[in-house]
């Protein structure tokens, strides 16, 4: 049998924790100082071990920032999670408002790509001196 892909067993190090999760041992550490994860147990040689609970709460941290959540919205979604009986709205408050984020920047990049589309479609010059689309990456910019 292989055991390469099997799950170490607990405690995991911090190597160990990283490869289990996509999470790289110095954003681990950072997280710590974050306060988004608890401080690892230490061994007497000064190594930080973790449990499946750190484990755990690491991959949610790890989708929260794949969602583009920034680190005090999952500082908050993390503290409401230990709330079990809690009402849901809180947390349909942070997911609504980073929904609306998103829609501004997909707002945003749609006219980003507009004004490219106009700049590539502006130019038909065969030499740098006479590209329109230098020519306006050289104006002001109008506001």
């Amino acid at each position: 049998m292989n055991h390469a892909c099997a799950t170490p067993p607990e405690p995991y190090t911090i190597g160990q924790l990283a490869r289990l999760t996509g999470v790289k041992a110095v954003t681990i550490r950072y997280y710590e100082k974050a306060d988004l994860l608890p401080a690892a147990t230490r061994t007497a040689s000064g190594y930080r071990l973790y449990s499946s609970v750190e484990r755990d709460r690491l991959r949610f941290i790890r989708r929260c920032r794949h969602l583009g959540l920034g680190l005090d919205d999952i500082r908050a979604l993390l503290r409401l999670s230990d709330e079990r009986e809690a009402p849901c709205h809180q947390v349909d408050a942070i997911i609504h408002q980073q929904r609306e984020h998103v829609r501004d920047r997909i707002r945003d990049l749609q006219a980003l790509e507009q004004e490219l589309d106009r700049l590539e479609g502006a130019c038909r010059a065969e030499t740098i001196g006479e590209c329109k689309i230098i020519e306006s990456l050289s104006r002001p910019t109008e506001r």
